[in-house]
């Protein structure tokens, strides 16, 4: 919402009070026009007897919505009614999960889920179980995720390269999905986004041929906002820990302003505070990169390696099957992870761009 939104306490006179300075939530009122959800910071401290809520996002296009604020000890008014319309530059959808297609595995129920997504899906690595052949992606990933394969973005997972080079990968994707044979590192563009897939099975050590690659294709990049995705997180408590050696990568999109980083490798979902690019993860709320794992594609579930959370670490769980859907707006997002079918975890919120 653009101006930000205040919420002004005032005295029995009527006149502003500034020595207020409590905390004030605000909420969508009733009745909601179109089910709508309130995205943003929705709860912040006042001052001068005033509360600003400057990043609140509306996700439903309706008219006669409302907001209602509350504040301890604090009678409280709706605003007046307001229209979300759509907007100038119409919001994309990134929406995908990792570690996917197995004997056994649930990855028909998440490729049902994302049957109802329109959009782009990313497969951030491990499509198919347990060896990347191409008889594998034909008989457990196709049958469930291949009728998504023409809007699909994949990168590829450790499983890929059990035989080196990632033939089956390469061989079902084709070049047009996955960049140059034996790279498998590309970009594309949706809306005001950037979008980089990267590699997380060969070097990405500062000055190795996909990190040069890395900082160049951030530069020439014209686009506000940057998101990437990969096999291996940077930082997990899942099954096989955190991964150091993603360090040059995360350093050159935090560098550049990126704002998302997408992994999956271990089998459940993660969701980290933004961090800045120090090696041991330093909460960075102004331009820090937000990390999501999501290696909830279908897999069987593995043990933490640690007991969560990590530092800057929101929210975690396992075992969990679902996809996480990004709603990509012209200078903010939205995320939503949406599980299978009798599933009950879930998650949500917004940020913005740097």
């Amino acid at each position: 919402m653009t101006p930000g939104v205040q919420v002004a306490a005032l005295d029995a006179a009527g006149n502003r009070a500034t020595s207020f300075g409590g905390t004030v939530s605000v909420a969508l009122g009733t009745p909601n026009p179109n089910s709508g959800r309130l995205y943003g910071t929705t709860t912040v401290a006042a001052a001068g007897g005033v509360a600003v809520f400057s990043d609140l996002t509306v996700d439903s296009v309706a008219s006669g919505y409302t907001l209602q604020p509350t504040a301890t000890g604090l009678a409280a008014a709706a605003s007046n009614p307001f229209n979300v319309a759509v907007p100038l530059v119409a919001p994309v959808l990134l929406s995908g999960a990792g570690d996917i297609a197995e004997a056994g595995g649930k990855q028909a129920a998440t490729a049902t889920l994302l049957d109802a997504i329109p959009g782009t899906v990313f497969a951030a690595g491990d499509q198919a179980y347990p060896d990347g052949a191409l008889s594998q992606y034909q008989t457990l990933y196709d049958p469930a995720w291949g009728r998504h394969k023409a809007r699909t973005r994949p990168a590829p997972g450790n499983h890929d390269y059990v035989t080196p080079g990632a033939p089956g990968y390469f061989a079902y994707f084709g070049v047009a999905a996955t960049g140059d044979s034996g790279k498998y590192y590309y970009s594309y563009d949706l809306g005001t986004w950037h979008v980089i897939s990267l590699n997380g099975e060969i070097s990405t050590s500062a000055g190795s041929a996909q990190e040069v690659w890395l900082k160049a294709d951030l530069a020439a990049s014209t686009k506000t906002c940057t998101i990437a995705y990969i096999h291996r997180p940077r930082f997990s408590a899942g099954h096989h820990g955190s991964n150091g050696f993603m360090h040059a990568i995360w350093k050159d999109l935090y560098s550049a302003g990126a704002e998302i980083y997408v992994a999956g490798h271990n089998h459940d979902y993660e969701r980290f505070a933004p961090q800045n690019a120090d090696s041991l993860g330093v909460a960075d709320p102004v331009r820090g990169i937000r990390e999501f794992v999501v290696g909830t594609g279908g897999a069987a579930a593995e043990a933490w390696s640690v007991t969560p959370p990590l530092p800057n670490e929101e929210v975690w769980a396992n075992p969990t099957w679902g996809v996480l859907k990004l709603t990509l707006y012209a200078t903010t997002y939205t995320w939503e992870f949406v599980p299978i079918a009798g599933e009950a975890f879930t998650d949500s919120g917004s940020g913005t761009c740097h």
